[in-house]
């Protein structure tokens, strides 16, 4: 089996604003990469460098899975993220294995990185993320 390298741990907030500085402390680190990822609902910044990195998730409409994901659970540790060499294989393995997903595609993540989601219930009740680099 393949190593997979822990890319980030995703952190749901209600604001990235009132957020940022909290975490700032926490990590010694300043918030960097901050943008608007339209097509998931939600603005994200990543604080730290490699491994050890966060990324603060913020909804920016009502309907987007983090705005939900708050709603019924508050802030706090949303995801882990995971890069993979390719998201569509990853997929795939996953699928054959009989794990449900999210995303039955890769998609445009932030950063403009190909990710994709693959359900909780199929992975211990952890949101894992997939995420690679190149694009295909």
């Amino acid at each position: 089996m393949t190593e997979r390298a822990l890319d980030h741990v995703g952190i749901a907030v209600h604001s990235l604003d009132e957020s940022l500085p909290l975490f700032e402390s926490i990590t010694g680190h300043k918030g960097h990469g901050r943008e608007v990822v339209r097509s998931q609902g939600v603005e994200v910044v990543f604080l730290g460098s490699g491994e050890a990195r966060l990324e603060l998730l913020a909804p920016t409409r009502d309907d987007s899975a983090v705005a939900k994901y708050l709603a019924r659970r508050g802030p706090g540790m949303h995801h882990l993220c995971y890069r993979v060499p390719s998201v569509a294989a990853e997929l795939e393995r996953y699928r054959v294995e009989g794990r449900r997903l999210i995303d039955e595609a890769p998609r445009p993540g932030a950063a403009g990185h190909l990710v994709a989601f693959v359900h909780p219930k199929s992975t211990g009740g952890v949101l894992v993320e997939l995420l690679q680099e190149d694009r295909e």
